[in-house]
């Protein structure tokens, strides 16, 4: 968030036309006056929050709240304390951002369903991460569930290639499973269009930099390598 506000304080320029545009203004103006005071900046949305004079700005794909002149916009978490325990309205919100994005990106993935795949998994590895290999032993004990796994090469160009090797195989979770398990990939293994530079897009807007990262189905993100006893648990807290 503060290299966020950084860059956003970098590049902002208030024309004074723009300055009392609009003493209410509705989530497009709002938004319209933001990208202009913002120009190298993606304004994503706009929306009311449950607080009188108070949007939720998604800003390069992270959230801010501004005021309803668009004048002013800050970072940080709104707790909604009519409840207990107190509600983090900001993190759930970041978290149906990464749902909805992770969801959408389902096809640059590769599936693994095992049982009735009702539940939902995303993971984010790298082929030569040691952490990964263990993770897979434990996504193993694991029934019922759709496991959605992104190839994300971090740690080298050898990464690069033999997460490509596997996206290009002609059974990519027989290959996957193959990389993890002796290091090597399938005989023939071609090089084809891959997903890699979608999936780095998706890494950066949700600044994940180790591998491997797992996400629940609802967007919560419960860490890098994590028993099955811990996956099972938080898997079972998902509200559907």
């Amino acid at each position: 968030m503060k290299s966020l506000l950084n860059k956003a304080f970098t590049l902002l320029w208030v024309p004074a036309v723009l300055a009392g545009a609009l003493a209410y203004a509705d989530e497009a103006a709002i938004r319209q006056i933001l990208q202009k005071r913002l120009p190298m900046m993606n304004v994503e949305s706009v929306t009311r929050s449950p607080f009188a004079g108070l949007y939720e700005v998604v800003l390069d794909g992270e959230i801010v709240y501004t005021d309803e002149k668009g004048e002013y916009f800050f970072g940080g978490t709104i707790f909604d304390i009519r409840t207990l325990p107190p509600r983090n309205v900001t993190q759930e919100r970041t978290n149906r951002l990464a749902a909805d994005a992770f969801t959408k990106a389902r096809d640059l993935a590769i599936k693994r369903v095992r049982g009735n795949g009702a539940r939902t998994l995303f993971t984010f590895e790298d082929p030569n991460c040691s952490y990964c290999k263990a993770l897979r032993q434990e996504l193993a004990k694991i029934d019922d569930v759709t496991i959605y796994t992104f190839l994300t090469p971090l740690l080298s160009d050898d990464s690069v290639r033999k997460s490509i090797g596997v996206w290009c195989a002609k059974d990519r979770e027989q290959a996957w499973e193959q990389v993890l398990t002796s290091g090597t990939l399938p005989e023939g293994a071609a090089n084809c269009p891959n997903p890699l530079d979608q999936i780095a897009a998706i890494t950066r807007r949700f600044q994940i930099k180790a591998t491997p990262a797992i996400y629940l189905g609802d967007g919560r993100h419960i860490g890098g390598m994590r028993s099955a006893r811990d996956i099972e648990k938080a898997l079972a807290s998902v509200k559907h």
